[in-house]
C-alpha cells in the first residue's frame, strides 16, 4: 500500500533581492520515508527546508501538510521540529534538562517527562548521560542529545540541516548509521539537508537533486545513481563519463566511433543525445579485443583499485581497475550493454564528464547561506 503524503510543495517561489532562489518548486513527501535534499551551496534546499518549518514564507505557492494549506501556520504550531548545523543546546543545562525543555514547556507531568527522556536517551545510546552538561560532551555526543531533545515531543517531521558537517570523517560515518537507524525505530519522517553524495546515497530512502533552484530528479539512491536524468544528475552523483552520441534505433547508440548495444528505448531515430559510463563499469582489455581502444595519460593508485584518465579521440575518460597499468600504455575498452546509460540531451550537455582538467584534489564546498 502507497502511503500517503506528509507534506506537499506546490509552485513554490522565493526569490531573493530579485534572484530567484526557487523556482515553481513541486515535491511530494511520503511519511516515514527517510528523504535528502541533495545539491551545492545556493541551490535552494536550506530555503526548501525552511519553507516547510515556516521560518520563511514563499512569495507564491502553497504549503500542504497532511492535506491541510499551512502557508499562515507560524512554526511554533507545526508538528515539526529542526536541528540546525549549529545544534543550539542550552550550555546552563545538563543533557537530562535539555532533552526535557520541549516537555516542560508544554506542561508534562514529572512522571512523563522521566519516561519519556529516558526513552530517547536510550534511543539516541545516552543512557548514564543524564547530568552530564553538555558543554563536556563530545560533538557526536551533543548532536545525539540535541536529536533526543528534538523527538521527544514526537514530532510528525524532523527537518535536519547539515548537522554532521561539524564532524570528523570517522564520526560523521557512525553517525550516518545511527542516524538512519533512529529514522527506522520512530517511523518519523526525515527531512535531511547535505551537499555531500555519499552521505545521501547511504541514508536516504529518497534523494531529491536539486540545482539552481529546480529539481533535477526525485527517486531512491539505486534510481539516482544508476538512472540519472541528465548531465548535472550523473556528474553531481558519483563520477562519470558523458559522452556525445547518437541513438540509431531502439537499444543501438554510437559514441566514441563505435556503435553499442544498450538497453535504452523511447528515442528518436538518429537523436543526438548523452551517453554515461560509470568508471567502475568499463572493462580493460587487451588491444585487440577491445570496442575502442585509449592511451592512458594518468595512473594513480588508490588502495584498492587503480584510477585511470584515459583519451578516447579527444575525450578523456575516467576508468577504475584493479589492475596495474602505466602512463603512456594503450588499453581496449569493452563495455556491456546494462554499462551504458543514454541520455535526452539538456541545458547541462557539454558541460560535464570529460575528464580533461581533472584533479584529485576537491574544493570545500562553502557554508550554507541564504538560499
Amino acid at each position: 500500500m502507497k502511503k500517503q503524503n506528509i507534506i506537499e510543495l506546490k509552485d513554490i517561489t522565493v526569490a531573493f533581492d530579485g534572484e530567484v532562489i526557487l523556482d515553481r518548486l513541486n515535491l511530494e513527501i511520503q511519511d516515514g520515508a527517510f528523504v535528502t535534499f541533495l545539491g551545492r551551496s545556493g541551490c535552494g534546499k536550506t530555503t526548501t527546508l525552511r519553507i516547510i518549518a515556516g521560518f520563511l514564507q514563499p512569495d507564491a505557492g502553497d504549503v500542504f501538510f497532511d492535506g491541510k494549506r499551512i502557508n499562515d501556520v507560524p512554526p511554533y504550531r507545526r508538528n515539526v521540529n529542526t536541528i540546525f548545523q549549529r545544534y543550539a543546546l542550552f550550555p546552563h543545562l545538563n543533557v537530562f534538562e535539555n532533552v526535557a525543555f520541549g516537555l516542560k514547556v508544554k506542561g508534562a507531568s514529572k512522571e512523563e517527562i522521566a519516561e519519556k527522556v529516558q526513552a530517547m536517551l536510550k534511543l539516541v545510546n545516552l543512557e548514564g548521560y543524564e547530568k552530564r552538561k553538555v558543554t563536556n560532551l563530545s560533538g557526536g555526543q551533543q548532536q545525539r542529545v540535541a536529536i533526543a531533545r528534538a523527538l521527544v515531543n514526537r514530532p510528525s517531521v524532523l527537518l535536519l540541516d547539515e548537522p554532521l558537517s561539524a564532524l570528523d570523517a570517522k564520526l560523521r560515518k557512525d553517525m550516518q548509521v545511527e542516524l538512519r537507524r533512529i529514522q527506522r525505530e520512530t517511523g518519523i519522517t526525515f527531512i535531511f539537508v547535505t551537499h555531500d553524495q555519499e552521505e545521501a546515497l547511504s541514508m536516504s530512502d529518497v534523494i531529491v537533486v536539486m540545482n539552481d533552484g529546480k529539481i533535477q530528479q526525485i527517486g531512491s539512491p539505486v534510481d539516482i545513481y544508476n538512472e540519472p536524468k541528465n548531465a548535472f544528475v550523473a556528474d553531481f552523483i558519483g563520477e562519470s563519463n558523458i559522452i556525445d552520441g547518437i541513438m540509431n534505433c531502439d537499444d543501438t547508440v554510437t559514441f566514441a566511433g563505435h556503435t553499442f548495444t544498450c538497453v535504452d528505448e523511447g528515442f528518436a531515430h538518429n537523436e543526438p543525445v548523452d551517453v554515461v559510463i560509470r568508471p567502475e563499469d568499463v572493462d580493460v582489455v587487451p588491444v585487440g579485443d577491445g570496442m575502442i581502444t585509449g592511451k592512458i595519460t594518468q595512473a594513480t593508485f588508490k588502495g584498492d583499485y587503480y584510477e585511470l584518465i584515459v583519451e578516447v579521440k579527444g575525450f578523456k575518460w575516467m576508468v577504475q581497475t584493479t589492475d596495474a597499468y602505466e602512463e603512456g600504455q594503450v588499453i581496449g575498452i569493452a563495455l556491456d550493454p546494462d554499462s551504458i546509460h543514454v541520455m535526452h540531451k539538456s541545458e547541462y550537455s557539454g558541460l560535464y564528464g570529460d575528464y580533461s582538467s581533472f584533479s584529485d584534489e576537491m574544493d570545500e564546498p562553502a557554508p550554507e547561506e541564504e538560499e
